[in-house]
């Protein structure tokens, strides 16, 4: 059997119908006659040659089991019409239709979650990626056009492709477990952290190849998993510098203590946006880089 295309206004009528509970409500909410609204209904009945509604012995059309069964169906296609079509109104306006980020492992999730959050409501119809990494693996997805705008520390090499904007500063801090020898003692004295084996972040790229960043020991553990790291210094395995955020509940409950290195008792770890230079931020990403300045 031949079945005719129903146009995209009979399924708006027809969903119409359903929603606004008849014919007459239909016709006032869409702004047509009544007489329009009943034709078309009709229409898309003969086309798909199915009663949709079910007229008899009530004043309010039920829908028939066909019409339950086309109805989410109708509705699919009616919303995601209305998609492409607020996706299209948004290209000409000049927004992005994706915008993909990358973010220092250093970088404090909390208020960034609350960002991303907000950023939904505000770009509904922007799809967002986003990616965690360390050191020089953020600049690396930029740089490969894996994503538009990194939030990465200060160990980066100044790379002539990318813009830079200072947007914000976390607090790293020397910790150990209690029980380290470290942890033991009451004064730590100068150069006295180089004999113990210290846990390091290190890169997937080789972007910050042969850079050290407050790395005070010839013995160490070179780890690109900052979980890995903060599991190691719970288990005693050495001491190593950690974002404050992250590890503050477990300085409270004494699983970690801070250590008094004089070398570096806390470091300032700024935090910069990048982009390319050859591709300059829409304005669903600027909203990102303010929203992150803001809350860093």
């Amino acid at each position: 059997m031949d079945i005719g295309q129903p146009t995209l206004e009979q399924l708006r009528i027809f969903l119409a119908v359903i929603d606004e509970g008849g014919f007459n409500p239909a016709a006032r909410k869409l702004g047509r006659a009544v007489s329009v609204i009943s034709y078309a209904i009709a229409s898309l009945e003969s086309q798909l040659d199915l009663a949709l509604f079910d007229r008899e012995g009530s004043r309010r059309p039920r829908l028939t089991d066909a019409g339950r069964s086309l109805m989410p169906a109708a509705r699919a296609v009616v919303d995601e019409t209305a998609g492409l079509m607020a996706r299209a109104r948004s290209i000409h306006a000049g927004v992005e239709t994706e915008v993909a980020i990358a973010l220092d492992v250093m970088v404090p999730l909390g208020p960034i979650s609350a960002i991303l959050q907000e950023f939904q409501q505000v770009y509904p119809l922007v799809d967002l990626r986003l990616h965690v990494e360390a050191l020089g693996a953020v600049a690396s997805l930029l740089l490969q056009g894996r994503a538009d705008l990194a939030v990465a520390g200060p160990v980066l090499i100044d790379l002539p492709e990318l813009q830079r904007r200072e947007i914000g500063t976390i607090e790293l801090v020397p910790v150990a477990a209690p029980g380290h020898p470290l942890a033991r003692l009451d004064t730590i004295l100068p150069g006295q952290s180089r004999q113990y084996l210290q846990l390091v972040l290190t890169d997937r790229s080789a972007y910050t190849e042969g850079q050290e960043f407050s790395v005070l020991s010839p013995r160490t553990w070179r780890l690109a998993d900052l979980g890995a790291k903060h599991e190691l210094l719970l288990s005693g395995s050495g001491w190593g510098n950690m974002p404050l955020h992250a590890v503050a509940d477990d300085i409270e409950r004494g699983r970690l203590k801070r250590l008094a290195i004089p070398e570096g008792a806390r470091i300032e770890y700024r935090l910069n946006a990048l982009w390319r230079h050859d591709s300059l931020p829409g304005p669903a990403t600027m909203w990102l880089l303010e929203a992150f300045e803001a809350a860093l």
